[in-house]
């Protein structure tokens, strides 16, 4: 199977080239991703835990899904792939806003992305699929930025800071 590939952009996410996902986390270099929020009608947030066999982060928590847009793919339509992927629904999400972060990770890859945040509504229970996600469950947004303080070192390290940079956008 063909490794997934990135797509490499400038600050203004203009495309300037593709690479293997590996790669571009290993060279630290800027590209575009997406990070999906969905909330149900009582205004929490749908989290999710990692699978354990995850080649980072594993069993940590994080938004409701995440990934990378695939060459000639939206910001939306590759939401809505990654949400069926992962967590086994489609519902309709909005981009909300976008920003350029840089987190390393202790393996020596790095997420440079320029960030697509959307969100959505759904009241229905995930079929997830394990070989991406190991739990979910729902919590309001206040709820988990009280637990991110107490305890940070059960959420992923771009989930933290999607959350502090989006967290007025998130807020309906």
């Amino acid at each position: 199977m063909k490794e997934e590939q990135v797509i490499l952009v400038n600050e203004k996410d203009e495309k300037i080239g593709l690479m293997a996902k590996m790669e571009a986390h290993e060279k630290a270099l800027l590209h575009r991703a997406f990070s999906v929020f969905i909330f149900n009608d009582k205004n929490e947030l749908m989290l999710q835990q990692r699978a354990a066999h995850k080649y980072h982060s594993p069993l940590l928590w994080t938004n409701t899904c995440c990934s990378h847009q695939r060459d000639g793919e939206t910001n939306i339509e590759a939401g809505k792939r990654r949400l069926q992927e992962e967590m086994g629904f489609v519902c309709d999400i909005k981009e909300v806003t976008s920003f350029i972060y840089k987190a390393p990770f202790d393996n020596g890859l790095t997420e440079h992305e320029l960030d697509h945040v959307m969100v959505g509504n759904y009241d229905g229970s995930p079929i997830i699929n394990d070989e991406e996600v190991e739990s979910f469950k729902w919590m309001t947004l206040e709820a988990v930025k009280i637990d991110m303080i107490k305890r940070p070192e059960i959420y992923t390290e771009w989930f933290k800071i999607i959350f502090d940079n989006s967290y007025s956008s998130l807020q309906s």
